[in-house]
């Protein structure tokens, strides 16, 4: 039965998808959802309280011999999860990492970028990512699903505190510390320093921060 998902903290298309039983893209590209993609334009970040709708299942045939083995492969599972992983502005370039989330432990290595993709259930909640760096090992908290859109206030503070930058609490305030790290962010791009979110200096932390 077709429903209308009302966005929880934490949901994204493919947590919403997994959820009902559907690829992210049917529920993301059907018509009813045109308003949705033309306001947060991208699949993987919406807004607490945005609706989603959710459409009826359609009942798909294959049609296979019987004496033969076959696979069928549920399209979006598992998801990827994809970050850079930076200390003081410099990445942990070819460093072993424990990521654990919702109580599964995976382990692996990060590129010479400090980049790592790696595939997680859809509906991921929480996760703890730890970094040897020598003799000491880094921890990271994550939040996943949580990025509000770049559009919104919380969005892109979010984006600047993942980035390393001071920006106070992370709600719909403009403070001073907000307004500090936005024309810290803008001298470092080379932008004349505004202290406001406009279009410009959201562009170019979409570009920075990679959505």
């Amino acid at each position: 039965m077709a429903t209308r998902h009302r966005v929880e903290p934490g949901d994204c298309i493919s947590s919403i998808a997994f959820q009902h039983g559907f690829f992210p893209e049917t529920i993301w590209n059907h018509p009813e959802n045109d308003d949705l993609r033309a306001r947060r334009k991208d699949i993987n970040v919406l807004m607490p309280g945005d609706i989603v709708f959710v459409p009826d299942k359609r009942i798909k045939t294959v049609i296979k011999p019987t004496d033969a083995n076959h696979v069928f492969r549920y399209r979006g599972v598992p998801a990827r999860l994809n970050i850079v992983v930076n200390c003081y502005g410099e990445p942990l370039r070819n460093k072993k990492f424990e990521l654990e989330v919702d109580g599964v432990t995976l382990s692996g290595q990060t590129d010479g970028e400090g980049g790592i993709s790696i595939a997680i259930p859809p509906n991921a909640g929480l996760g703890t990512l730890r970094v040897d760096e020598g003799e000491r090992r880094r921890e990271f908290r994550l939040e996943l699903g949580r990025l509000n859109p770049i559009d919104e206030v919380t969005g892109f503070k979010q984006r600047l505190q993942n980035l390393g930058y001071e920006v106070g609490d992370l709600d719909e305030t403009v403070s001073e510390a907000f307004r500090a790290a936005i024309s810290r962010f803008e001298a470092e791009q080379g932008m004349p320093p505004t202290g406001e979110c406009n279009d410009a200096n959201r562009l170019k932390l979409r570009e920075v921060y990679g959505r």
